[in-house]
C-alpha cells in the first residue's frame, strides 16, 4: 500500500507534465531567419525592439522583432519553403515571430501596420503562418495567394488563390479564390463580394511570382536545405561539371577580375556580432551554405555542402589565389559597413549599360530574358546596353490592369543589390518574357545543371 507522500508526489509529477506537455512553445527557437530578398527605392528596416529604422540592404537576414517600412520603394521577403511578403510603397510591416518548432515546423507571424502587403504562402506541410492586420487574422494552412489593403476608413482581403480564415471581432470568415472581404473600421461590419476588384500593383506582384515559378522550377533545387534564393541563382547565374572540382555555380558577367566580395556590407546583429550581407541579388545561398573556391583558368565559384549558417560572420573561402585576402569583420563599433569595391551595371536613359564583372549587380532580375546569352556578348566586348522598359518606383502603374507609367529612377550604385528602377508590371494574364535554351559553354565550361538534370554533388 502507497504512503500518503508517494500519492502526493505522483499527482505533482503528473500536473507537473500535463503542463509541459500544454507548453510546446517554451521549446521554440527564436534564433530563425528569414531572408529579405528584393527592394526597390526607398525602404528601411528596424531590427529588433527598441532599435531605430535605417536603410535596408537586399540579402539582409530578418529576425523575429523586425520591421519594414516603405516609403517610395516596394519590398520582398522570403521564407525558406519559397513563400513570398511583398509591400508596396507607404507600407509597414513587423515580424512578432518567427520560431522553430521541435518537430522541425516554422512558426511565422507577420502584422500588417498599414499599406498593402501580398502574400504567396507555399502550402508547406505542419508550418504555421499567420497574417494580422488591425483587429483581424489570418490563418493559412495550405496554398493560397492574397493580398491585404488598409485604407483609412477600411480594410481588405483579396484571395487570388487557395482559402483564407480570418478571425475578427465580428467572428469567423472563410474568404475562397476571387473572392473579397471588406472591413469597416468604425461599424466594424464586413462584406464579403465574390469579385476582386484589381489594384495599381496587382500585376507587379503577379510578375514576381511568374519570376519565381519560372526559375525555381529550372533550378534543380536539391543544392540547398532550403528554397529561399534558388530561382536568382537559376537566373544570374549557371552550375557547371568543372574537372577536378566536381559540379560549382557561377554567376554570369564575373570575369577573372571578379570575387564574391566586391560588393556588400558588413551589418552588425547585438546578439551575433557583424555579419556578411552580399549586394548581388542571387547573394543568398551562397553567402550561408557551401564553399566559395577559386579554380585557375575559371575564377570564383560556389560548390555547395555542409551546414547551413544563418549568420554568415566568417567567409570559407577555399584555394584563394595569391594575393587575395580573406574578408573579415570589423572588430570594433555597430555601425554598417559598406564594401564596394566591384563595378556594376547602370541606366541610362532608358537603357541599362550591362558590364562584364559585375556579376550581375544592377540587373533587374527577370528582366533580360537569357542572362548567359547577354554575359557572353559582355565578356567579348566588356559591356552591352540593352533597352528597358521604364517604370517609376513611386507611383503604380496607371490605367490598373495591363497600364504603364514612364519615369526612370537614377541607379545610385549603392550595394542595395536590387534593381533601382522599377520593373514594368504586366497584367494577370500575361506572362513575362521567355527565356531562350541556355547554351552550352556560357559561365564555368561543362554541361549545365539546368539542362541536363542532375542535381549537382558536393565534395
Amino acid at each position: 500500500m502507497s504512503s500518503p507522500n508517494s500519492h502526493i508526489s505522483n499527482i505533482l509529477v503528473a500536473t507537473l507534465f500535463a503542463v509541459a506537455a500544454s507548453l510546446p512553445s517554451i521549446a521554440d527557437s527564436h534564433v530563425r531567419i528569414v531572408r529579405l530578398s528584393y527592394i526597390e527605392g526607398g525602404v528601411q528596416i528596424s531590427r529588433g525592439a527598441g532599435q531605430t529604422y535605417e536603410k535596408a540592404i537586399v540579402n539582409l537576414p530578418i529576425a523575429e522583432g523586425a520591421k519594414l517600412k516603405t516609403s517610395d520603394g516596394r519590398a520582398e521577403v522570403e521564407f525558406e519553403d519559397g513563400s513570398t511578403l511583398r509591400i508596396v510603397a507607404d507600407s509597414v510591416v513587423e515580424f512578432p515571430q518567427l520560431s522553430l518548432r521541435d518537430s522541425g515546423a516554422k512558426v511565422s507571424v507577420v502584422e500588417v501596420k498599414s499599406g498593402t502587403a501580398y502574400v504567396n504562402f507555399a502550402g508547406t506541410k505542419d508550418d504555421e503562418f499567420s497574417v494580422r492586420f488591425g483587429d483581424e487574422k489570418i490563418m493559412v494552412s495550405h496554398a493560397a495567394h492574397f493580398r491585404i489593403a488598409l485604407e483609412d476608413k477600411d480594410s481588405s482581403v483579396a484571395v487570388f488563390k487557395g482559402l483564407v480564415q480570418l478571425d475578427s471581432p465580428s467572428g469567423a470568415i472563410e474568404v475562397k479564390k476571387n473572392q473579397t472581404v471588406t472591413f469597416d473600421l468604425e461599424s466594424n461590419q464586413y462584406k464579403l463580394a465574390k469579385n476582386i476588384h484589381e489594384a495599381p500593383w496587382d500585376s507587379w506582384d503577379d510578375q514576381q511570382n511568374e519570376y519565381h515559378a519560372r526559375y525555381a522550377a529550372k533550378s534543380n533545387n536539391n543544392y540547398s536545405p532550403y528554397a529561399y534564393g534558388t530561382s536568382d541563382l537559376a537566373y544570374y547565374g549557371n552550375f557547371s561539371n568543372v574537372p577536378g572540382y566536381g559540379m560549382m555555380w557561377q554567376p554570369y558577367l564575373a570575369g577573372m577580375g571578379w570575387d564574391p566580395f566586391m560588393n556588400g556590407a558588413w551589418a552588425f546583429n547585438s546578439g551575433l556580432g557583424f555579419g556578411w550581407v552580399s549586394a548581388y541579388q542571387w547573394g543568398w545561398t551562397p553567402y550561408h551554405y557551401g564553399s566559395w573556391v577559386f579554380v585557375p583558368g575559371y575564377g570564383w565559384g560556389w560548390q555547395p555542402g555542409g551546414a547551413w549558417n544563418n549568420w554568415y560572420a566568417q567567409p570559407r573561402v577555399l584555394n584563394a589565389p595569391k594575393g587575395f585576402t580573406v574578408p573579415r569583420a570589423p572588430a570594433t563599433g555597430t555601425n554598417t559597413v559598406v564594401v564596394n569595391r566591384g563595378t556594376a551595371s547602370t541606366f541610362t536613359g532608358n537603357k541599362l549599360v550591362v558590364r562584364n564583372n559585375s556579376a550581375g549587380l544592377g540587373v533587374p532580375r527577370g528582366q533580360l530574358g537569357n542572362l548567359a546569352k547577354v554575359s557572353q556578348k559582355a565578356q567579348s566586348r566588356g559591356e552591352v546596353t540593352q533597352s528597358m522598359p521604364t517604370q517609376s518606383v513611386a507611383m503604380p502603374p496607371s490605367g490598373g490592369r495591363g497600364g504603364s507609367s514612364s519615369g526612370a529612377q537614377p541607379s545610385s550604385g549603392a550595394p542595395t543589390g536590387g534593381s533601382s528602377r522599377g520593373s514594368q508590371p504586366t497584367a494577370r494574364s500575361s506572362p513575362m518574357p521567355r527565356s531562350e535554351p541556355m547554351p552550352r559553354g556560357s559561365g564555368m565550361s561543362g554541361p549545365s545543371s539546368r539542362t541536363s538534370g542532375g542535381a549537382p554533388p558536393h565534395r
